[in-house]
């Protein structure tokens, strides 16, 4: 009905106005008619489709039947892009998962409600905390929370979940300080987690076998407290050997394992008796960064620098940031620990938000092998050498060594070759605008800049003038054949991608290893050469010397101490930053300087940076589109490798310290509006990706 007076406006006014405070109080109704809950009748589900455009709470009404197991945190399937029919009411729909995130009186959404499909467990797997967390990481990714969530809850298993989670054990007791009373204020950090403190430390752990039991007396001392731990690895060695360090520590059902090599079943048993509170201490790798630990008191991130630590899956997280952020938000202490120290983990010692735990210099020294340092192009003065694959002081090191026990040889795989370096001194060709690393595509082709683009028609080495390029290197394979042939009674193993090993033995042999693939010798090596040093060092990127001290170090760290004869040979540039910090066994003074150098060019992690790869069109919508903050800078677009014959390009933003959740922001706009337009090509989006360049 309408109404013509010169009140009608007004009239109407008042209908809407009653119109809108009626449908926003009334009950919601589904189209099916079903018969909903009478207390809290709206489930605000969040669905499992990754899109970024729908990263958001939908609203279901509750069916009767279903209100006593539809509670905050279970799974459910609900019908998803429902569409009004003729007759007026909602027809079809896929069926998605999703988890309930709350229970409502009422829904902020006017029309009909869908209700929920199933409720396919009743079991609360979605926690308050660890929702907290999905969201604060998504958003810090710009990714989804759907996506994020599927790293962090792991599938159903419906045989796992009948099972009965054993009773929590009696807290343990409080374990000695044993190996950590050789660092400074490594007793008192035991104390502090004891005593519901949350203390943050950046650990540089010392060299030898003994950091597996150094984690597991902190877990311990966490335990003991009333509080939970999270022991986070890079992969399945160091997990089993933590593992074994606990068990030796604390017997059985203080902890579990999460290892990648469990079966669906087992893995989400063990993460279930985490989730109902059986079980307050997880290690693991990757995705244990999310498992559920109940009153979370410390939580512990060996050798961050490591590749593995950061998710391939969309929006690839890394430990490291996810556990800052856990730790923030569940007021927890920090372990971030390695042989090696981070520019990530120097800036938190920097900026006083963690304070060191490190040994003396005196006791560095006496736990720490002897380093020697040899150039390659030794190898080239000494015939014999070359055959041996090895410069003469280098040769006589192994051959010396074999007579008390293994020597470790690591040798950079085919995947560590440069783009350029000088043929002569081995300095990595650098563009005079940017730094960035040259490159040539092909044989004769002009060199060019893989960060900004820039070309580079007259490049001469700035360290000794010559202008002979080289890009090669010899691989595991190849060493050990040549190797064998030198030391022809000399047992040759070797790991690497293929098969790698996790123990040999103490007797003489030549164990042949790429970089992280190194086994752990009984009693230790007698020595370790570390060949082609100048392929890690000469990596176009910019962490390349930071990743060639963890390695070499962690390779170095398997060594016997100086004190009982262990040596170390690496063939590289002596005056090279990481060869000096290895021969001092200064990785904390590496990790400064490097700081204070990426503070001067503004890289990360001092600035934020992310990289968006594509074909050349769709990362030219997707710039056009992005709305940057104030002072960002723009990299490229440079040629990116795609794989099998794909040409892309990439460019990389940068934006100043305290712009990282803008940056995010802004990119996650653009790509929702660039699908909106429904772009033939996607665009890979990647914050603080770990190459760039």
């Amino acid at each position: 009905m309408s109404s013509t007076d010169d009140g009608g406006t007004a009239g109407t006014g008042e209908q809407l106005s009653f119109i809108r405070e009626t449908v926003r109080r009334a009950k919601p109704r589904t189209w099916r008619g079903a018969q909903l809950a009478e207390h809290l009748p709206v489930a605000r589900v969040v669905v499992d489709k990754g899109l970024l455009s729908l990263d958001k709470f939908f609203d279901y009404a509750v069916p009767a039947n279903l209100a006593e197991e539809a509670q905050p945190g279970v799974r459910v399937r609900v019908r998803f892009g429902a569409r009004v029919g003729t007759n007026g009411r909602r027809e079809g729909g896929e069926l998605h998962d999703g988890f309930v995130v709350a229970r409502l009186e009422h829904s902020d959404f006017p029309g009909v409600l869908a209700p929920l499909a199933q409720v396919l467990s009743p079991e609360r797997v979605l926690t308050p905390p660890l929702l907290r967390l999905c969201r604060t990481v998504a958003d810090r990714y710009a990714g989804s929370l759907a996506d994020v969530l599927q790293l962090a809850v792991p599938p159903r298993h419906a045989g796992a979940e009948a099972e009965a989670s054993p009773e929590p054990l009696p807290l343990p007791a409080f374990p000695e300080a044993g190996s950590w009373s050789r660092y400074e204020e490594g007793p008192e950090y035991l104390t502090a987690l004891r005593d519901g403190v949350a203390p943050r430390a950046v650990w540089t752990a010392l060299p030898g076998p003994d950091w597996p039991s150094e984690i597991a007396r902190a877990v311990a001392a966490t335990l003991a407290g009333g509080r939970g731990a999270l022991v986070v690895l890079p992969e399945g060695r160091s997990v089993a050997r933590v593992d074994e360090a606990l068990g030796a520590l604390l017997g059985e059902g203080h902890h579990v394992a999460l290892a990648a090599d469990l079966g669906p079943r087992e893995r989400y048993r063990r993460w279930l008796s985490v989730s109902r509170g059986s079980v307050r201490a997880v290690i693991g790798t990757r995705a244990a960064m999310f498992a559920p630990v109940r009153e979370l008191g410390l939580v512990v991130v060996w050798n961050d620098g490591d590749g593995s630590h950061s998710d391939p899956r969309s929006p690839h997280p890394h430990v490291r940031e996810v556990a800052l952020l856990r730790a923030a938000e569940e007021k927890a202490g920090v372990l971030l620990g390695g042989l090696s120290m981070t520019v990530e983990a120097a800036q938190l010692l920097s900026t006083g938000w963690a304070r060191p735990l490190a040994a003396p210099r005196a006791v560095v020294r006496s736990t720490a092998p002897r380093v020697r340092t040899v150039t390659d192009q030794d190898q080239g003065r000494d015939e014999a050498a070359q055959y041996a694959r090895l410069p003469r002081p280098a040769w006589e090191a192994a051959r010396d060594a074999l007579a008390h026990g293994p020597v470790l040889i690591q040798v950079p795989r085919r995947g560590y070759v440069p783009r350029l370096a000088c043929g002569r001194c081995r300095t990595p060709a650098r563009c005079r605008t940017c730094e960035g690393p040259l490159a040539a595509g092909a044989a004769g082709a002009v060199l060019s800049c893989a960060w900004c683009g820039r070309e580079e028609r007259d490049w001469h080495c700035v360290e000794c003038g010559s202008f002979r390029l080289r890009a090669q290197v010899v691989g595991a394979g190849r060493t050990a054949e040549e190797l064998g042939k030198a030391f022809p009674r000399v047992p040759v193993r070797t790991s690497g991608r293929d098969s790698v090993l996790s123990v040999v033995s103490g007797e003489p042999a030549l164990v042949i290893s790429t970089p992280g693939a190194e086994p752990v010798a009984e009693g230790g090596y007698a020595a370790a050469l570390l060949l082609d040093g100048w392929a890690l060092l000469g990596r176009p990127d910019l962490r390349a010397g930071e990743e060639a001290l963890r390695l070499w170090m962690a390779a170095a760290g398997l060594v016997r101490p100086a004190e009982e004869g262990g040596a170390v040979v690496v063939v590289a540039e002596p005056t090279a930053r990481p060869v000096q910090a290895l021969v001092r066994w200064d990785p904390a003074g590496h990790a400064g300087l490097e700081l204070a150098e990426r503070a001067q060019l503004h890289f990360p992690p001092v600035s934020r940076m992310a990289s968006v790869t594509g074909s050349a069109q769709a990362v030219e919508d997707l710039l056009g589109l992005i709305r940057l903050p104030e002072g960002a800078d723009v990299l490229g677009p440079v040629p990116a490798s795609g794989g099998r014959g794909v040409e892309l390009e990439r460019a990389l933003l940068r934006v100043a310290p305290g712009q990282g959740a803008a940056l995010a922001a802004a990119l996650k706009a653009a790509q929702i509006a660039r699908v909106a337009l429904r772009p033939p090509d996607s665009v890979k989006i990647r914050v603080d990706p770990l190459d760039i360049g």
